[in-house]
């Protein structure tokens, strides 16, 4: 009987190592969100689609945002800065990452001031051995 417990525990122990392994850790979570900011920043679609998924949705303060629509705004939007603070991640699934930070922009969008430090948050999925955003966030802080 403690023999059949031990080896029980083992293979569970295992299991719990196994299902982590490709769950990466929040330096590599943050390095993905800033790669989707810096391709948004280039008004690279290309590099954005690389890291974000096609299905992906996004809610603002002015309204909810598909693929379609992310791509077609970040032509009007000039980023001459971004800086990241308070960067966390939460997990209680292998293939789920959520991260919320701080970011602080200096920006227009459509020659509009959109400077200012927003409150951020974005979910990410693994699928087919792939990180991707599925879902994104931001609002500004108020005074």
């Amino acid at each position: 009987m403690k023999k059949s417990l031990t080896c029980a525990v083992a293979v569970l122990l295992a299991a719990v190592a196994v299902s982590f392994a490709g769950t990466p850790d929040k330096a590599a979570v943050e390095a993905k969100e800033k790669a989707a900011w810096q391709a948004y920043k280039d008004k690279n679609a290309d590099a954005f689609k690389m890291v974000v998924d096609k299905d992906i949705k996004c809610v603002y303060a002015d309204g909810i945002s598909t693929m379609a629509k992310e791509l077609a705004d970040m032509k009007t939007w000039d980023i001459n800065s971004i800086e990241f603070s308070d960067f966390t991640i939460f997990s209680d699934e292998k293939d789920v990452i959520v991260a919320t930070y701080t970011v602080k922009l200096d920006a227009t969008a459509d020659g509009k001031d959109m400077s200012g430090t927003y409150n951020a948050g974005s979910v990410w999925k693994e699928e087919n051995g792939k990180w991707l955003a599925i879902f994104h966030t931001n609002v500004k802080q108020e005074k």
